[in-house]
């Protein structure tokens, strides 16, 4: 009887209603999925819902179990979400002492991130960008990771009660451009050589290369001044060694934006000498990736001899692996038959040894970073790079393909055979999160991280591309046959009625013969004689 009382417009609503609640939850589901990655949904249910349902004793165990594993875990995500202060590379403790700190590859490493030694000038290149269209090409994240390396690697604890020192420091933590140029122009009325404040006007106030080449010119003459005397005094003691430790990051840092002038400028046996220099008389400062400059000049100048001789001493299983390194190791392999390579001929003859070579190294290369060949392929659009990279991360794979796709394109037939090839790597380790081939497991902080180094305009590249959870799936598909069944009942509100009867009915019709079945094999006055009881 109340099935039967129902009118057309109860359907409607019922049908509308579930429609915009499953509608709603959908829209949640999917937001929730984009900031971070997984269904909430799942996780609630993972979470609250299967330990009450497993009971005490299984929640007391997956307790342990738990805690037994939360080093690994928090290790992990330490180096990639909370680590990224800490650990951002040029490592602002190590930069400070003027130590290598360079540790074996582990997992936790490679999702560190690391200053790009290729980062362009703010104000002369940067800028550009936000003057064209108003985009801001750096977050606030990057350009505040660049801040504490700043008042790290450009002072020390000595420097405390100078009011140059002291102005720089509040310059590196001024959030406005015009703000942190006028300290820093304070900073040189107190002291006409202080190479700090000259490194930042270069860098933000200067709008042309040139400019940046003239200042950064002045800067290196106080520096050299100033390590100099520092060395002399180094036997004085350990208060001398800090400041000529500080001394000697600031004069680095000089030498290699200068030599990235020349390179800009077009004047590359310059830009050579400066970087090779820089590797003989800082060797053990490796961490500044120096060789990478070293390396996409050298390109430039198609010495390719050279830059084998440069990858024979850094790729090395004992030292940091980079895009830059695997890349372009890759690339001179492919130079060597990339010219005469054809997919058809090689796939009826088999490949020489030297053409599986040239595969093998562009296989090592993908594994390492899977973001880099849609870039050099242009199947992925470029942007500005970021001033910090994380390694096999989205933003390495930028700031790789910004300086190296014109040498790719210069050796014949090199993106050709990388268009044949790249994609088979991935059948080589098709679990990447699970298991590696040649490195480490694909690290899976990496998208987190690239989110807060790139623009929000880029859309970051993320590996493994991530399924829709069930739920987001789920809730999709009802969301949708609800407002079907919404938009049917009320357009057709008595054929309707009359299939949701049909159907109310059919359902209704086990229940109804159960329940009959009971009724005739009980007694009738059953329940009279069980409260008798």
């Amino acid at each position: 009887m109340f099935f039967n009382t129902l009118t057309p417009k109860f359907y409607v609503a019922l049908t509308g209603t579930s429609s915009l609640i499953s509608g709603l939850i959908l829209i949640f589901e999917w937001w929730y999925f984009k900031r971070y990655g997984t269904s909430f949904i799942e996780q609630v249910s993972i979470n609250h819902l299967t330990p009450i349902l497993n009971g005490n004793e299984s929640n007391t165990s997956s307790l342990t179990n738990n805690d037994l594993s939360l080093p690994s875990s928090s290790s992990l995500m330490n180096g990639c979400n909370n680590g990224n202060v800490c650990n951002s590379a040029m490592g602002t403790s190590s930069l400070s002492n003027g130590i290598d700190s360079t540790a074996p590859v582990t997992g936790t490493n490679e999702c560190k991130v690391w200053k790009n030694p290729c980062a362009l000038f703010r104000g002369a290149e940067y800028q550009r960008l936000t003057q064209y269209n108003g985009k801001e090409p750096l977050t606030f994240h990057d350009m505040n990771l660049s801040a504490q390396e700043h008042q790290t690697f450009f002072s020390c604890e000595l420097d405390e009660g100078k009011p140059e020192y002291d102005m720089m420091q509040r310059a590196w933590r001024e959030r406005t451009p015009s703000v942190r140029i006028q300290l820093a122009r304070e900073a040189l009325e107190k002291n006409s050589e202080c190479t700090p404040a000259l490194i930042l006007l270069a860098e933000e106030e200067a709008t042309t290369i040139i400019e940046i080449e003239r200042i950064l010119k002045q800067a290196l003459k106080c520096a050299e001044n100033a390590y100099r005397k520092s060395q002399q005094l180094l036997e004085q003691g350990h208060n001398q060694d800090i400041v000529h430790k500080r001394n000697t990051n600031i004069l680095i840092y000089v030498k290699r934006r200068l030599g990235m002038c020349a390179r800009k400028l077009g004047k590359l046996r310059e830009a050579t000498k400066i970087f090779r220099d820089l590797v003989k008389e800082f060797p053990m400062m490796s961490v500044f990736n120096i060789h990478e400059n070293l390396i996409e000049v050298l390109l430039a100048l198609q010495n390719y001899p050279d830059v084998q001789g440069v990858l024979a001493k850094y790729d090395d299983i004992s030292l940091p692996k980079s895009a830059t390194i695997c890349y372009t190791a890759a690339l001179l392999k492919a130079r060597a038959v990339a010219a005469t390579f054809s997919p058809d001929v090689a796939s009826k003859r088999g490949l020489t040894a030297t053409e599986m070579s040239a595969v093998e190294a562009i296989h090592r290369a993908v594994e390492f970073n899977p973001h880099v060949p849609k870039y050099l392929l242009e199947m992925k659009s470029l942007i500005l790079p970021p001033e910090h990279i994380l390694k096999r991360g989205d933003s390495e794979a930028i700031a790789y393909a910004f300086f190296h796709l014109p040498h790719w394109r210069r050796v014949e037939g090199a993106l050709n055979l990388l268009h044949c090839t790249w994609e088979g790597t991935f059948r080589m380790i098709p679990y990447p999160l699970e298991k590696g081939h040649l490195f480490h497991p694909y690290p899976t902080c990496t998208e987190a991280a690239d989110r807060e180094l790139l623009p929000t305009f880029h859309d970051v590249s993320v590996f493994p591309r991530k399924e829709l959870p069930f739920f987001i799936l789920f809730t999709a598909g009802l969301c949708s046959g609800t407002a079907i069944l919404a938009l049917l009942t009320h357009q057709y509100p008595e054929i309707a009625a009359y299939i949701a009867h049909f159907f109310l009915n059919w359902f209704n019709a086990p229940i109804q013969y159960l329940t009959d079945t009971i009724e005739s094999i009980l007694p009738s006055n059953l329940f009279q004689q069980l409260a008798k009881i």
